[in-house]
Protein backbone atom coordinates (compact mmCIF):
# COMPACT_ATOMS: atom_id res chain seq x y z
CA UNK A 1 0.00 0.00 0.00
CA UNK A 2 1.11 3.62 -0.32
CA UNK A 3 0.53 5.58 2.44
CA UNK A 4 -0.06 8.86 0.52
CA UNK A 5 -1.18 12.24 2.39
CA UNK A 6 -3.73 12.67 -0.64
CA UNK A 7 -5.17 9.17 0.00
CA UNK A 8 -3.29 5.49 0.09
CA UNK A 9 -4.06 3.17 -2.62
CA UNK A 10 -3.32 -0.41 -2.93
CA UNK A 11 -1.18 -1.62 -6.01
CA UNK A 12 -1.97 -4.55 -7.15
CA UNK A 13 -5.08 -7.18 -6.16
CA UNK A 14 -4.10 -10.04 -3.84
CA UNK A 15 -5.06 -12.60 -1.24
CA UNK A 16 -2.73 -10.18 0.75
CA UNK A 17 -5.38 -7.49 0.78
CA UNK A 18 -7.87 -9.44 2.72
CA UNK A 19 -5.19 -11.08 5.03
CA UNK A 20 -4.05 -7.60 5.92
CA UNK A 21 -7.47 -5.51 5.97
CA UNK A 22 -7.22 -4.67 9.39
CA UNK A 23 -3.64 -3.37 8.97
CA UNK A 24 -5.04 -1.07 6.05
CA UNK A 25 -7.85 0.05 8.12
CA UNK A 26 -5.55 0.91 10.68
CA UNK A 27 -3.58 3.08 8.39
CA UNK A 28 -6.70 5.28 7.18
CA UNK A 29 -8.15 2.53 4.73
CA UNK A 30 -7.16 3.02 0.92
CA UNK A 31 -9.11 5.56 -1.80
CA UNK A 32 -8.42 3.13 -4.74
CA UNK A 33 -6.96 -0.59 -6.28
CA UNK A 34 -4.99 -0.29 -9.04
CA UNK A 35 -4.55 -3.42 -11.37
CA UNK A 36 -1.92 -3.39 -13.39
CA UNK A 37 -3.41 -6.04 -15.54
CA UNK A 38 -6.89 -8.12 -15.60
CA UNK A 39 -5.11 -11.62 -14.77
CA UNK A 40 -5.11 -10.14 -11.32
CA UNK A 41 -8.78 -10.83 -11.27
CA UNK A 42 -8.00 -14.20 -10.52
CA UNK A 43 -8.02 -13.39 -7.06
CA UNK A 44 -11.87 -12.46 -6.88
CA UNK A 45 -13.18 -9.01 -5.03
CA UNK A 46 -11.42 -7.99 -2.35
CA UNK A 47 -13.47 -7.83 1.13
CA UNK A 48 -11.90 -4.52 1.98
CA UNK A 49 -14.26 -1.62 0.90
CA UNK A 50 -11.67 -0.04 -1.95
CA UNK A 51 -12.93 1.23 -5.88
CA UNK A 52 -10.95 -0.71 -8.26
CA UNK A 53 -9.34 0.42 -11.28
CA UNK A 54 -8.26 -1.05 -14.73
CA UNK A 55 -6.94 -0.19 -17.84
CA UNK A 56 -9.88 0.15 -20.39
CA UNK A 57 -8.45 -2.55 -22.56
CA UNK A 58 -8.94 -4.92 -19.55
CA UNK A 59 -11.92 -4.21 -17.98
CA UNK A 60 -13.94 -7.01 -19.67
CA UNK A 61 -11.90 -9.32 -18.38
CA UNK A 62 -11.14 -8.12 -14.66
CA UNK A 63 -14.97 -7.37 -14.48
CA UNK A 64 -15.51 -11.40 -14.56
CA UNK A 65 -14.24 -11.60 -10.79
CA UNK A 66 -13.82 -7.15 -9.65
CA UNK A 67 -16.23 -4.73 -9.47
CA UNK A 68 -14.76 -1.89 -11.55
CA UNK A 69 -15.02 1.45 -10.30
CA UNK A 70 -13.50 3.16 -12.88
CA UNK A 71 -11.00 3.16 -16.00
CA UNK A 72 -7.84 4.70 -17.34
CA UNK A 73 -7.03 4.84 -21.18
CA UNK A 74 -4.14 6.72 -21.44
CA UNK A 75 -1.00 8.15 -19.44
CA UNK A 76 -2.29 10.21 -16.52
CA UNK A 77 -1.51 11.72 -13.07
CA UNK A 78 -3.38 11.16 -9.91
CA UNK A 79 -2.37 13.82 -7.60
CA UNK A 80 1.31 15.01 -8.17
CA UNK A 81 2.67 11.75 -7.05
CA UNK A 82 1.18 8.96 -8.92
CA UNK A 83 1.23 8.81 -12.66
CA UNK A 84 -0.69 6.29 -14.36
CA UNK A 85 1.40 4.43 -17.23
CA UNK A 86 0.17 2.23 -19.67
CA UNK A 87 2.16 -0.03 -20.74
CA UNK A 88 0.39 -2.65 -23.66
CA UNK A 89 2.41 -6.07 -23.91
CA UNK A 90 1.61 -8.32 -21.46
CA UNK A 91 -1.80 -7.77 -21.85
CA UNK A 92 -3.47 -5.52 -24.03
CA UNK A 93 -4.75 -3.40 -21.03
CA UNK A 94 -1.13 -3.78 -19.15
CA UNK A 95 -0.80 -0.48 -16.96
CA UNK A 96 2.16 0.07 -14.74
CA UNK A 97 2.20 3.25 -11.75
CA UNK A 98 5.48 4.96 -11.40
CA UNK A 99 4.96 6.65 -7.60
CA UNK A 100 7.33 9.57 -6.19
CA UNK A 101 7.69 8.75 -2.74
CA UNK A 102 9.51 12.19 -2.08
CA UNK A 103 12.39 9.46 -1.37
CA UNK A 104 12.19 7.06 -3.86
CA UNK A 105 10.58 6.51 -7.69
CA UNK A 106 9.06 3.02 -7.38
CA UNK A 107 7.91 1.47 -10.49
CA UNK A 108 4.96 -1.26 -10.52
CA UNK A 109 5.28 -3.08 -13.61
CA UNK A 110 3.10 -6.08 -12.63
CA UNK A 111 4.46 -9.17 -14.93
CA UNK A 112 4.97 -6.93 -17.72
CA UNK A 113 8.65 -7.14 -16.15
CA UNK A 114 9.47 -9.21 -13.31
CA UNK A 115 12.29 -10.82 -11.66
CA UNK A 116 13.40 -14.30 -11.98
CA UNK A 117 16.33 -15.65 -9.86
CA UNK A 118 17.55 -12.15 -9.92
CA UNK A 119 17.25 -11.41 -13.53
CA UNK A 120 14.52 -9.06 -14.89
CA UNK A 121 12.41 -11.12 -17.44
CA UNK A 122 9.45 -10.19 -19.70
CA UNK A 123 6.07 -12.36 -20.05
CA UNK A 124 5.40 -12.21 -23.48
CA UNK A 125 1.88 -14.39 -23.66
CA UNK A 126 0.60 -13.23 -26.94
CA UNK A 127 2.61 -13.12 -30.08
CA UNK A 128 -0.09 -10.14 -31.70
CA UNK A 129 0.92 -7.60 -28.85
CA UNK A 130 4.64 -8.32 -29.14
CA UNK A 131 5.13 -4.91 -30.83
CA UNK A 132 3.58 -3.29 -28.45
CA UNK A 133 5.96 -5.26 -25.49
CA UNK A 134 9.01 -4.32 -27.28
CA UNK A 135 7.16 -0.18 -27.54
CA UNK A 136 6.52 -0.70 -23.93
CA UNK A 137 9.89 -1.61 -22.78
CA UNK A 138 11.43 1.28 -24.81
CA UNK A 139 8.99 3.44 -22.69
CA UNK A 140 10.04 2.19 -19.32
CA UNK A 141 13.63 2.11 -19.89
CA UNK A 142 13.48 5.73 -19.97
CA UNK A 143 11.69 6.55 -17.34
CA UNK A 144 13.15 8.16 -14.06
CA UNK A 145 12.89 5.28 -11.64
CA UNK A 146 15.03 3.36 -8.95
CA UNK A 147 13.15 1.20 -7.51
CA UNK A 148 11.39 -1.93 -9.31
CA UNK A 149 8.45 -3.42 -7.95
CA UNK A 150 6.78 -6.38 -10.00
CA UNK A 151 3.44 -8.52 -9.02
CA UNK A 152 5.78 -11.67 -9.69
CA UNK A 153 8.84 -12.68 -8.49
CA UNK A 154 10.51 -16.22 -7.75
CA UNK A 155 9.76 -17.92 -4.50
CA UNK A 156 13.66 -16.62 -2.87
CA UNK A 157 13.55 -13.40 -4.79
CA UNK A 158 12.98 -10.02 -3.48
CA UNK A 159 10.10 -8.39 -3.88
CA UNK A 160 11.66 -5.18 -5.22
CA UNK A 161 14.45 -3.90 -6.41
CA UNK A 162 17.00 -0.93 -6.08
CA UNK A 163 18.32 -0.08 -9.20
CA UNK A 164 20.59 2.88 -10.80
CA UNK A 165 20.19 4.36 -14.12
CA UNK A 166 22.97 2.44 -16.18
CA UNK A 167 21.55 -0.64 -14.40
CA UNK A 168 18.33 -0.44 -15.26
CA UNK A 169 18.93 0.39 -18.85
CA UNK A 170 20.95 -2.54 -19.21
CA UNK A 171 18.44 -4.73 -17.88
CA UNK A 172 16.09 -3.64 -19.97
CA UNK A 173 18.21 -3.13 -22.92
CA UNK A 174 18.78 -7.36 -22.38
CA UNK A 175 15.48 -7.97 -22.26
CA UNK A 176 14.62 -6.07 -25.54
CA UNK A 177 17.12 -7.79 -27.05
CA UNK A 178 15.75 -10.99 -26.38
CA UNK A 179 11.70 -10.43 -26.79
CA UNK A 180 13.15 -8.63 -30.62
CA UNK A 181 14.90 -12.29 -31.55
CA UNK A 182 11.65 -14.23 -30.59
CA UNK A 183 11.94 -15.43 -27.07
CA UNK A 184 8.79 -15.00 -24.72
CA UNK A 185 11.09 -13.83 -21.40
Amino acid sequence: MLTRPTGNVIVYNSPGIDADAAGIGSLGGATRLLINHAHEAMYGQPALDVPVFVHERDRAEAARALRIAGTFERRSMIDDDLEVIPTPGHTAGTTSFLWDSGEHRFLFTGDFLWIEEGEWKAVVLEPSLRTAYLDSLRLVRDLDFDVLVPWGVTDDGPYLQEVDPVGKRQRIDAILERVQAGASR
